[in-house]
């Protein structure tokens, strides 16, 4: 029997319940090592492991599994794992040029191509193996890493490309939130390229190579102040209010991870005002997922601050949105 979004949403709407709230995050703050956190993870039933990444990466496979198993149609989540099918082109390819065999440990999943498809089209340069959005993309950023040496504008080329499938994607599936969401996302994403291109110094070339045109996006003017450096390009920047940019270059010029944190929860604030009001099509789930995300990061700046024997204050400033 087909599924029906009517009954996806009533699943995910019972399973949101299981998400973590702001008291939970506190609960976890308090824990004095990983370990202590672990076990209270795996007291809320959040997962198990030897380790709080094998515990992270076991209940984010289930979460994969589940949505699975619920989706009327799980193409509509193809905009977001497409981003891991260019993550694992790259350390296949960085991995045959440079003749090292420990490369697939670093692949991930889930994907939309497996594993082998993309080790088969570099290792035997037949790009035409490839989802067609990503075959004269693979082709170019192959040409470059073996003829220049040059990663970054390998991956610039394979960056750019995913960025404009994403958009493409995102107006396939008749939901007004993917639109919004991934045009926020590739936005800020074009804004990290050009504001790390300023710090470095990378020309104009590099930077038409790493940023698409789209709708809400004036490139050339930033590309033109992006060249000048970053006081020309973050003063270009705060002209302008698409996507709150006016208040991300505040928070950047307090500090990068206050402007990084700004985009995170603008993301996810996004997603609780689209996806949390509506009881139609694949938003509900489309939510949950992001809440998710959302919370395996929350966890892991948790973690990582119990590690490094952060203060309590400073992790919790730090923390994102959540969903739940």
């Amino acid at each position: 029997m087909a599924l029906s979004y009517e009954f996806s949403i009533g699943s995910v709407r019972a399973r949101e319940t299981r998400l973590f709230t702001k008291a939970d995050v506190e609960q976890f703050l308090a824990c004095r090592t990983v370990d202590e956190l672990c076990r209270t993870l795996s007291d809320k039933g959040y997962g198990t492991g030897a380790d709080f990444d094998e515990i992270a990466e076991n209940h984010m496979n289930g979460v994969w599994e589940y949505l699975k198993s619920i989706a009327p149609d799980f193409s509509v989540f193809s905009p977001f794992l497409i981003q891991n099918d260019v993550h694992n082109f790259k350390i296949v390819l960085k991995g045959v040029m440079s003749a090292r065999d420990y490369y697939t440990a670093l692949l991930i999943t889930p994907c939309t191509v497996e594993h082998s498809e993309i080790i088969n089209a570099v290792e035997h340069r037949n790009m035409k193996s490839l989802p067609e959005w990503m075959i004269v993309p693979a082709e170019k950023a192959y040409d470059l890493l073996a003829h220049t040496g040059d990663a970054r504008a390998s991956d610039a080329v394979l960056d750019k490309a995913v960025m404009l499938e994403m958009l493409r994607l995102s107006k396939g599936f008749r939901s007004n939130f993917l639109v919004e969401y991934f045009k926020t996302l590739v936005f800020y994403n074009c804004v990290k390229i050009s504001i790390r291109a300023a710090r470095t110094g990378a020309d104009r070339h590099y930077l038409k190579t790493a940023m698409p045109r789209f709708e809400g996006f004036d490139r050339d003017k930033v590309i033109a102040a992006a060249v000048k450096g970053l006081d020309a390009l973050l003063e270009t920047l705060a002209k302008s209010d698409d996507f709150g940019c006016r208040a991300a270059v505040e928070q950047y010029k307090k500090s990068p991870s206050a402007f990084e944190k700004f985009v995170d929860d603008k993301l996810i604030i996004l997603a609780k005002e689209s996806c949390k009001r509506t009881c139609e099509g694949a938003e509900p789930m489309l939510g949950y997922y992001l809440g998710e995300e959302a919370q395996k990061k929350v966890l892991h700046i948790i973690a990582c601050g119990i590690k490094t024997n952060t203060d309590t204050d400073i992790i919790r400033e730090r923390l994102r949105e959540i969903y739940g």
